[in-house]
């Protein structure tokens, strides 16, 4: 039998422990309908005015990243579908890590419901735009560049999920200085969640790490080599091309420190610290080598990142209608 589809089945002996540790049970959860007006309340048409009179005072900038960041969340049918995907994870049976995805999936597909419907009340955006936006990239797909290999797979989610946690709780951080509460409740919820998600994909890799040390610190190097893609590489408007979006969203998120190049770095140097990647031991040549590589990242990273502009010129977005 392959390796990886052994090192899989055995982290699944696991899976009631992951469940009950990373995921909250349904019954206990918050669901988006807790975070908006209650349209039978008298008060539903009042609180809709505040929110739209506290979205008239946020920032463009920030505004345009929070949309970018609910395009992506609205996009988890492209993500379910890669991790279904995954040398070790059998559709067809089902528990172990298909349990995993698809409870993983349920508690995702809240927050691309709650932003939704917040951005819809706000007055601000323009929903046919943001509605393309997120059916082209659905419909395009992505190449995260991870095969449909575990190793790999788990490093870019435990990367991914760290980054998406930075983001949420930025964007709550300058709701709350704006007086905007409910948006800073629901964005704080929301990276509670990916804070989770981050913490059990970097679990995996650690107990990866314990049965097949070689292979998985040679996974690790390959994926920073090739660098981590987040989704909101691929996004694009109506009539738009992939890439040329991404520049202007990048841009918006460097501008609001949302998510910058330095936190990029940050995020590698955590994993490389969380995994104890200086001190593992019985790694193989090449191994030692990867090893090597991963050690000295973030310093190259840091001297590259030295010698970047940030773009001050801002975009004018589709999505954006005030």
């Amino acid at each position: 039998m392959n390796i990886r589809r052994e090192v899989m089945q055995t982290l699944a002996t696991s899976m009631d422990e992951f469940l009950s540790t990373y995921l909250i049970p349904i019954e206990k959860n918050w669901q988006p309908a807790n975070l908006l007006p209650e349209s039978s309340s008298q008060e539903f048409f009042s609180e809709i005015k505040e929110i739209q009179e506290l979205a008239k005072d946020m920032d463009y900038d920030l505004l345009a990243v929070l949309i970018g960041d609910t395009i992506t969340e609205e996009a988890l049918p492209t993500y379910e579908a890669w991790l279904m995907n995954i040398e070790g994870i059998d559709q067809e049976n089902k528990s172990g890590w298909t349990q995993w995805v698809r409870a993983w999936t349920a508690e995702e597909n809240r927050h691309g419901d709650l932003l939704n419907r917040y951005l819809y009340l706000s007055g601000r955006v323009n929903m046919q735009e943001l509605e393309i936006s997120t059916q082209h990239l659905i419909n395009d797909g992505f190449d995260l560049q991870t095969s449909n290999d575990p190793y790999r797979s788990f490093v870019y989610t435990s990367f991914q999920e760290t980054a998406t946690n930075l983001s949420h709780r930025r964007v709550a951080i300058n709701a709350k200085k704006l007086g905007n509460k409910r948006l800073a409740k629901i964005c704080g919820l929301i990276a509670n969640d990916e804070s989770r998600h981050a913490k059990a994909y970097k679990n995996f890799v650690q107990r990866i790490f314990e049965i097949d040390t070689s292979e998985m610190m040679l996974a690790f190097e390959d994926m920073m080599k090739k660098k981590i893609i987040m989704p909101a590489h691929f996004l694009r408007e109506s009539g738009g091309k992939m890439s040329e979006l991404f520049s202007h969203f990048s841009d918006a998120a460097q501008r609001t420190k949302v998510y910058t190049t330095h936190d990029y770095i940050d995020i590698l140097k955590s994993l490389i610290t969380e995994w104890d990647i200086e001190n593992i031991s019985g790694l193989n040549s090449s191994a030692e080598k990867a090893r090597d590589y991963l050690m000295a990242l973030p310093a190259r990273l840091q001297r590259i990142s030295e010698r970047i502009k940030i773009n001050e010129n801002k975009y004018k977005f589709n999505w954006i209608s005030s």
